[in-house]
Formats: structure tokens, sequence, C-alpha cells
């Protein structure tokens, strides 16, 4: 049985100096007082220009959870990752909220660029994209409030959406298509997959469809698209069934990416504003249920689904090794993969790898001032999630007395 316990393994890549700046900054995140100042003051230090700055930030925050500023600095945390068997999900860590078409074009080059890049590399089989760095948001508000509106199946629904807004919005979303299609294209060309971030609820339909759509394009003979699932969402699971069934009747290979979710906060207050039921699971508990059951309806179809099990949740990882070894499955079949985010978990990550898990860490790159929303979500999870941030601190202060190590 795999061990996430053993602090040598999982820790082996941080020298001695790393490993101590992990424990201050890691101290510094349980202290909650602490993160929401640091999250009132950053951004706007940032856009002060006040000395020292980036310097400070560039030097702890960042170095923690980010691989660089340049595609070219995250070859040094590829190749050190890649000594210990990990790969690399490389991620253009620019958030959407764009407005102007050449803006939405450059993305989509800049996400071609990433590919290529990626193809050149040993350990990066994968790079991520967000729809929202190619498209307005408002257009996708309207397009998934249409689907909403709209009967059927989910590729029903989003052709009488297309249907029912106006010409302008249609010529629109086409050139929406155009881009995804062409960052697609060069995924399959390059064999480097394209995993498409989960969105909040209220644009996800129109996500989901495309993305859909993109799978049936690309992924005849093997995965090269994957959708993002969200399970702390109540209908994720039976969304998932569902997206089986229509990659059996349209003959692709399904490619799920399975995490617990990024949006609660937004989703809920949302919900209580919109006056309507909340996506949102009820409890911790039907979150992780559902969870499991998708790691388990994956693996138990994994001729027919490509899945990556995202999560920095111990007895999720395990449960997806055990599911494994009783189907007699390899664990490095190409099918299965196992991902945690840069920074965390690395119990999880380097003790998988060992055990010839094929898993990787998700990568962002960009500019310092274009990367501090995802910053800020990495302080604000790891100050929130008490035992998972306990857990961090205290295996990173267990492998600094194993060496012995102030």
């Amino acid at each position: 049985m795999i061990s996430f316990n053993n602090t040598e393994y999982a820790f082996a890549y941080k020298s001695n100096k790393a490993l101590k700046k992990a424990n201050f900054l890691f101290t510094c995140m349980g202290k909650p007082w602490l993160v929401k100042f640091g999250l009132a003051v950053m951004p706007l230090a940032i856009k002060w220009r006040i000395p020292f700055t980036k310097t400070i930030i560039r030097k702890t925050i960042f170095e923690q959870f980010v691989g660089g500023e340049t595609l070219q600095e995250t070859s040094v945390v590829a190749k050190k990752l890649g000594q210990y068997n990990v790969d690399v999900i490389l991620d253009y860590g620019v958030e959407g909220g764009g407005e102007k078409e050449a803006d939405f074009d450059i993305a989509t080059e800049q996400f071609i660029k990433v590919i290529n890049y990626a193809a050149t590399q040993p350990n990066i089989p994968f790079m991520s994209i967000k729809i929202t760095g190619i498209v307005r948001f408002k257009l996708l508000e309207i397009l998934d409030d249409q689907m909403h509106k709209a009967a059927g199946t989910l590729m029903k629904r989003y052709v009488t959406a297309l249907q029912n807004i106006t010409d302008a919005e249609k010529t629109e979303w086409q050139r929406v298509v155009l881009r995804i299609t062409k960052i697609c294209e060069a995924g399959k060309a390059n064999n480097i997959a394209v995993l498409v971030d989960a969105e909040e609820t209220w644009i996800q339909d129109p996500v989901d469809a495309i993305t859909i759509l993109m799978m049936d394009t690309f992924n005849k003979t093997k995965a090269v698209v994957y959708n993002t699932l969200q399970l702390y969402r109540h209908d994720r699971l039976s969304f998932l069934k569902d997206s089986y069934t229509a990659a059996i009747e349209r003959n692709f290979i399904l490619g799920a990416k399975l995490v617990r979710g990024a949006y609660m906060e937004n989703e809920r207050e949302r919900a209580i504003e919109k006056k309507y039921i909340s996506p949102i699971q009820i409890s911790k508990e039907n979150t992780d249920k559902d969870y499991n059951n998708a790691v388990e309806f994956c693996i138990t179809h994994l001729q027919k689904i490509a899945t990556i099990v995202a999560t920095h949740n111990e007895q999720s990882n395990l449960y997806a090794t055990e599911l494994l070894s009783k189907h007699n499955i390899a664990f490095n079949d190409s099918h299965i993969h196992f991902s945690q985010l840069y920074g965390m978990s690395d119990n999880i990550t380097f003790n998988l790898a060992k055990e010839g898990c094929s898993v990787s860490k998700y990568l962002p790159f960009g500019p310092l001032q274009d990367v501090i929303p995802y910053l800020m979500r990495r302080a604000q999870e790891n100050s929130s999630i008490s035992g998972q941030m306990g857990r961090e601190l205290g295996l990173i202060k267990r492998e600094a007395e194993r060496r012995k190590i102030a």
C-alpha cells in the first residue's frame, strides 16, 4: 500500500534553504489575520509600485507556487521535477476578463506558443487553458442563459442557444470556436494534451459544449482534449456519466480531469443574491463521496475515458491506486494520471511517482502582476483549510527535523 508519510521522498527535490523558506511561508499562511492583511495590501502595492514589493512577492509566495515569469524560466523547475519522474502541466497563468478581440487572439497565440514549447521538453505532456482567456465573459453568460432556457441534452441546448442569439453574437462565437480549434490542432500536431479549465456555473454550459465538440473532433484515437469537472457541484457526477454516453455514441475518448472545485464562495453568494438553489454540494462529505464515485466510474471505464485525478486529498489518491490494482491496471497506464499544484502536497506527488504512477505538477507561469489572482487564491486556500494547512506544515517540519536543520 502506498504511503504519503515519507518526507524524504516528498522533499528530496528541495534544498535545505528551500525547505526552510517553505516552512516560513506556510507558517505565515497559517495565520489568517496575516493572510487577510497581505491579500488586501498586495494588489495595491503592485498597482502603486511600492519599492521592493515585487522582489518580496517573487522571493516568497511567487517562488513557492509559480514556475517563473517566462516559459524559459519554467524549464528550470520542469527539469528538476523530471529528475524525480514528475511531469508538468503548463499553465499560462493570465486570468480572463478581457473585452478586446485582439487580446483574445494574442492569448490564443500564447497558448499555441506554450504547446510548441512543451513539445520540445521531455516531461511536459499537458497544458492548460481557460476559455475566458479567449472570449468575452458576457458572451458566455448570454449563451449559458439561453442554454438554461432550452430543453434537452447539453448539445441540443447548445444548438438552440446559438439559434437564439444575435447575428453579431453568432459571429463573435464563431471566432471563439476557431480560436479553440487552432489550439487543439496545435495540441494534436505536437502530441500535447489540452486541459480546459472549469469556470463558474453561470458560464460553464457553453464551455462544456465547446469542449465536447473538440473531443468529438480530436479525441478519436487518443485523448487530446480534457474537460475539467468540479465535483463540489452536485450535478457533476451525472454530467460525467452523460459525457461518457456521448463519447460512446460519437465514438471518441472522453478526457476528464477530476477536481473538487475552486469557486465555492462566489457560487454560494451568487445563489443567495439571485435566489436560486446553490449548485454546491450541501456538505464536504457529499463532495468527497461524489469525487470518489467519479474516480471509480472513470477507472472502471478506462478504455473509453482518459482521466486525471487532480486532487490534494490523500484518501482519494489512495482509492484510485487501490482501484487500479483491483482491476489489474498499470499505474502508468496512458489513460490514468495524477496531479497536484506546484508548491503543495509534495508528499502525494513524489510518493506516487516513486511507486511508478504517472503524476504531474500543475505549473503556472506568467508576469508577476498577471498571476496575482492565482497567488491570492493559493494564499486563501492554505489559510482556510486548516487541516490541509497543518498537514503541509507538519510534513515540512518533520523533514526539517529528519535533516536536522533549524
